[in-house]
C-alpha cells in the first residue's frame, strides 16, 4: 500500500520544527507537530524530501509511529550540507516537506508470520515504524526478531526504546557492534553473526533489511541459507534519490527508478541488479 503525496508533489509544505533530539554524535531526530494540518499519514518504509532554506533538499525515511499522525518524525545522519543545515534547526524553524513517497514494508500482507528485521547503522530508523506497527497489533503476528548492528557502542540509535523493547517477552532483540570499547559487554562482530541468536521459522517468516548494501547482501544470503525464500526478503535501496518523482533519473538502477518503484524492493526482483558491478 502506498499513501499518495500532496496534490502538487513538487511544492514543499513548510512545517515548523517541534523538537530536535540528539541520538549520537552525528545523528539526530527531527519532530514536527502536524496536528494543525490534520496530521500526516504514511506507511512504514516511505520517505519524505526535506528542504533546508537556501541549501537544498534530501530524501529521508520517516522513522516515527504511523499510528501517531499528529507527529512527523525523521532520524537523520549529518553527512552533507543539507543534513548539517537541518542539524542546526531550532524549535520553530521552518523546514520544507514533500511527500510521502515510495513503497512500503509489506508487513500487513503477512499476518500470522514471524517478522525478522535486520538493520545496520542508520538503517534502524526506516524499520522503526514497522516495530511500532507490529507491537500495536502484536497478536496478528508470530515472533518478532530485531537484529541490529552498528560500528561502535556510541553509534547505537534509540537506546531508550531499545531498552524498552528488550524487556518485552514478545520481542527478541539482538545487538552487535563491529568494534567494542572498554565498557561494552555485548556481542562484537558483523550483524550476520546475530542470526543464530534469534529464533524464527524460516518457512513462515518475512524479513525486512535496511542498511549498507554490503550488509544487506550478506544478511540476505544467510537468510536464504536458513530457508527463507527471496520472495519473502525485502530490502531498502535508498541511494541517489534526488527528485522523488522519477523525473531526473538519478536513482536509476537498471530498469527501475528507486524513488518511484522503491525504495523497498522484494529481493528476487533486484537480486540480479545488486550483483552487477558498478550499476
Amino acid at each position: 500500500m502506498t499513501v499518495q503525496a500532496a496534490p502538487d508533489p513538487m511544492l514543499p509544505e513548510f512545517l515548523p520544527v517541534d523538537r530536535l533530539v540528539r541520538e549520537t554524535h552525528d545523528t539526530f531526530t527531527l519532530s514536527f507537530d502536524t496536528r494543525g494540518r490534520g496530521g500526516f499519514a504514511f506507511t512504514p518504509g516511505q520517505f519524505n524530501m526535506l528542504y533546508a532554506f537556501g541549501v537544498g533538499e534530501v530524501p529521508i525515511s520517516i522513522s516515527g509511529d504511523p499510528a501517531r499522525s499528529g507527529e512527523l518524525v525523521h532520524t537523520i545522519r549529518a553527512v552533507g550540507a543539507v543534513t548539517r543545515a537541518l542539524e542546526r534547526a531550532k524549535k520553530g524553524t521552518s523546514v520544507g516537506v514533500r511527500g510521502p513517497f515510495g513503497t512500503s514494508w509489506p508487513v500487513e500482507q503477512y499476518s500470522g508470520r514471524d517478522i525478522v528485521l535486520i538493520a545496520g547503522g542508520i538503517g534502524l530508523a526506516p524499520l522503526k515504524p514497522v516495530i511500532h506497527q507490529v507491537l500495536k497489533r502484536r497478536r496478528e503476528f508470530g515472533r518478532l526478531a530485531v537484529v541490529y548492528g552498528t560500528r561502535t557502542p556510541g553509534d547505537i540509535l534509540f537506546k531508550k526504546q531499545l531498552e524498552q523493547w528488550a524487556t518485552r517477552r514478545d520481542v527478541e532483540l539482538a545487538i552487535s557492534v563491529d568494534r567494542g570499547d572498554p565498557g561494552w559487554r555485548g556481542h562484537t562482530g558483523v550483524v550476520t553473526t546475530l542470526l543464530g541468536r534469534v529464533s524464527f521459522d524460516a518457512s513462515n517468516a518475512v524479513a525486512c533489511l535496511c542498511g549498507p548494501e554490503v550488509m544487506m547482501r550478506f544478511a540476505a544470503r544467510e537468510l536464504e541459507k536458513l530457508g527463507l525464500p527471496n520472495e519473502r526478503i525485502f530490502l531498502s535501496l535508498e541511494r541517489n534519490m534526488k527528485c522523488a518523482l522519477a523525473h531526473c533519473g538519478r536513482c536509476q538502477l537498471g530498469g527501475t527508478l528507486i524513488c518511484r518503484d522503491g525504495a523497498v524492493y522484494r529481493r528476487d526482483r533486484v537480486l540480479r541488479l545488486m550483483a552487477t558491478k558498478e550499476l
